[in-house]
């Protein structure tokens, strides 16, 4: 079973070694060629379906690349397994998708070394803080697609360089039958009936999912969304209480007892709780009230994507009716939610096994906020857990 987008530090190093030791081996001239979008302009320049003629001519200009280069995507993360296949059915385009066990930091590793080849990633899959680093990095290609208009302004650039896909709240998951009490709060993780059960889903300077965890503790514990400090000390204190686990959750951790609570997001739990309940495991999911935090993570393309028409159709998709249900079919809240339910094309059976949440998280971080936080992180998280 894969790793949910959070890897240890080592094997970011190993990975991003690996790729820069491709790309002094490789040559930019084995790129693909890219597509062309209607009247011969390159793919590579496209901003919306329109440079393509329509969505006809950007589909027939993907399948003549016949291939998209995703990265980071595991199956069992928001449903992205039947999105695969569903968009391979419909296009007869191969996904190749590799490192599905990686972080959003090991796509922007391997976006930047591998500029000019033809293993570059197409698309990427981003957590907050990174989209926005990658944007700044000039990484992005701007592309908006046909629905643009009506996901949140929040929730996108305004030049289409990023733009939320799917989102939920962070949650704690507990295994029911080897917690005699599951944790509800944040509070609850420094009790000492959780001595070494306490896990995250990776390492939060790599990992959105991680860096979410310590947003909400911060949140929960005096702290706001200009001051994440309170987070990382708060964790600190999980660690010197004896509850904090290293072990990085995996469905096969669960699986096997290894982490028993996690901080997750909500999304990932509550697919937990159907996954193993054939399998005995009780997996109960609780938003916590006291440090209630959302977020969303963030589609974008390689501004060098090697397949570039291929890349926009796959945006195209994921944010067609079938795409958007196709992630709240795998409990996330997809961008486009409220448009969708105002249009009646909201699969309202899905919408409705959603966690309840008790205080809704309404005002995400902005882009300065959301950097002072990553650089507060990475500068002291591993001081707050060490020892």
């Amino acid at each position: 079973m894969s790793v949910h987008r959070a890897r240890s530090a080592a094997f970011a190093a190993v990975l991003t070694a690996a790729a820069l030791s491709l790309t002094a081996c490789g040559s930019a001239g084995s790129s693909a060629k890219s597509g062309d979008a209607a009247g011969g302009k390159n793919a590579k320049t496209a901003t919306s379906v329109a440079d393509f003629g329509g969505m006809d001519g950007l589909v027939a200009a993907a399948k003549k690349e016949g291939k998209l280069h995703a990265i980071t995507l595991p199956r069992d993360w928001a449903n992205y397994g039947k999105l695969m296949d569903d968009f391979k059915a419909k296009y007869g385009i191969e996904i190749e998708d590799e490192n599905p066990d990686g972080s959003s930091q090991d796509e922007i590793n391997a976006v930047t070394s591998r500029k000019g080849q033809d293993r570059a990633p197409d698309v990427v899959d981003l957590g907050s803080a990174f989209a926005i680093s990658a944007a700044k990095q000039g990484l992005l290609a701007p592309y908006k697609v046909a629905d643009f208009d009506k996901i949140p302004d929040t929730m996108k650039d305004p030049a289409g360089l990023r733009y939320n896909d799917y989102g939920g709240y962070m949650s704690i998951g507990c295994d029911a039958k080897k917690v005699s009490v599951c944790p509800k709060t944040f509070a609850d993780l420094l009790k000492p009936d959780y001595k070494g059960m306490v896990a995250l889903n990776g390492n939060p300077t790599k990992a959105g999912a991680a860096f979410g965890a310590v947003y909400a503790a911060a949140l929960a514990n005096g702290g706001s969304l200009d001051n994440i400090q309170p987070g990382i000390d708060f964790f600190g204190k999980v660690k010197q209480a004896g509850n904090f686990n290293p072990v990085e959750v995996t469905p096969a951790t669960i699986e096997k007892g290894e982490t028993p609570i996690s901080i997750d997001w909500s999304y990932l739990n509550a697919g937990y709780s159907d996954k193993f309940k054939d399998k005995g495991i009780d997996w109960q999911v609780a938003i916590p009230s006291d440090g209630s935090y959302a977020q969303y993570y963030n589609q974008a393309i390689n501004k060098d994507a090697p397949h570039p028409a291929a890349a926009r159709l796959w945006e195209e998709y994921l944010y067609s009716a079938q795409g958007q249900n196709g992630f709240l079919g795998g409990y996330a809240t997809p961008a486009l939610f409220d448009a969708m339910k105002a249009a009646g094309t909201l699969d309202a059976a899905a919408a409705a096994k959603l966690p309840a949440v008790e205080k809704p998280f309404t005002t995400f971080p902005t882009q300065d906020q959301t950097d002072a936080a990553k650089k507060t992180v990475t500068e002291n998280w591993a001081k707050a857990i060490a020892g």
